[in-house]
């Protein structure tokens, strides 16, 4: 058993792949936690960098079992349920997995481990909605199940000391994303249509919606930036500082198509409480990390596209 180097919970989720990337860059290897049951993406990695496990952070004892044995010498906890969506449907496993999976992560490394410092990804949905930019200090208001898991996962991060940094990350993109979100679910679309496998048509719900968005490959380094240089017990936005106007980047998109693409609203895409503006203000980790998103949102939304063709047609052969 690998000890003393960084963990990621979540690994094979989309941030959290990323997330392996960044660190294999500089660490020599790194424990990755993926859910049992799921695919994990271990035949991208070199075994003798990246050391794979089937652990449900929900379950305080395989938690405390496999942390007891690792020893890391940082967590980045990005376990949890991501999809806003579906947490209407299923408010209960957002609860579960964002809230008791963390306690789960945190009781045992703060009983086994109480020096190594921990980032638990939260999310910006915990904010009340605003049509300014939102600060470390603007009120809280979730309006969505998901939003309180979160706000209920900072509450636990928080609540027993040690060195825990909270994010509150606002919207990221790019490849690996899954279609739920909704630039991924344009580009998919797009790329499916140049592929024959569906008609050229993009089903959308809220194009006047605006959003911060920040390539997930700045959101990452973000993350590592905060546990090298951020402070314990403190709450960061990862955030670009920039919202931009859904349909816009729908039509980045489709400007870059094959073919020529028809629009239509899909209510169905609708969300129950969709805010008008999301937008974030990253003067915090900015300001104590020296971080800042490096990558364009045309690079990110070019590298999605061709993401999405690659997968169309891996899927097609």
């Amino acid at each position: 058993m690998w000890k003393g180097i960084p963990l990621v919970t979540g690994a094979a989720g989309f941030a959290g792949s990323h997330l392996v990337d960044h660190l294999l860059d500089s660490e020599s290897r790194v424990t990755a936690w993926a859910h049992p049951g799921g695919r994990s993406p271990s035949d991208r990695y070199d075994p003798d960098r990246v050391q794979w496990a089937a652990v449900d952070v929900s379950d305080a004892a395989a938690v405390a079992r496999e942390l007891h044995a690792l020893q890391p010498s940082a967590v980045y906890h990005c376990a949890g349920v991501a999809d806003v969506h579906n947490s209407w449907a299923d408010s209960a496993r957002a609860l579960r997995v964002n809230v008791l999976g963390t306690e789960a992560v945190l009781d045992a490394i703060r009983r086994m481990a109480p020096d190594v410092p921990v980032l638990v990804t939260g999310s910006a949905l915990v904010y009340r909605p605003s049509a300014g930019a939102l600060s470390e200090d603007s009120p809280i208001g979730p309006s969505t199940p998901y939003g309180v898991s979160k706000l209920a996962q900072e509450m636990v991060a928080f609540d027993g000391g040690g060195r825990v940094i909270v994010t509150r990350s606002f919207n990221h993109a790019g490849p690996r994303q899954s279609s739920a979100y909704v630039t991924s679910s344009f580009a998919r679309q797009i790329a499916e249509a140049e592929a024959g496998v569906r008609e050229p048509v993009i089903r959308v719900g809220n194009l006047d919606a605006r959003r911060d968005i920040t390539d997930v490959r700045d959101t990452v380094r973000a993350y590592r930036a905060l546990v090298e240089r951020g402070r314990p017990g403190t709450a960061y936005n990862v955030c670009r500082g920039e919202a931009f106007r859904i349909g816009d980047l729908l039509d980045a998109l489709v400007r870059q198509s094959h073919i020529a693409i028809t629009v239509e609203v899909d209510p169905s895409r609708f969300r129950p409480s969709d805010n008008p503006v999301v937008l974030g203000n990253p003067e915090r980790i900015c300001t104590d990390t020296g971080w800042q998103p490096r990558i364009a949102i045309q690079r990110t939304l070019a590298e999605l596209l061709e993401y999405w063709r690659g997968a169309v047609a891996r899927e097609a052969s």
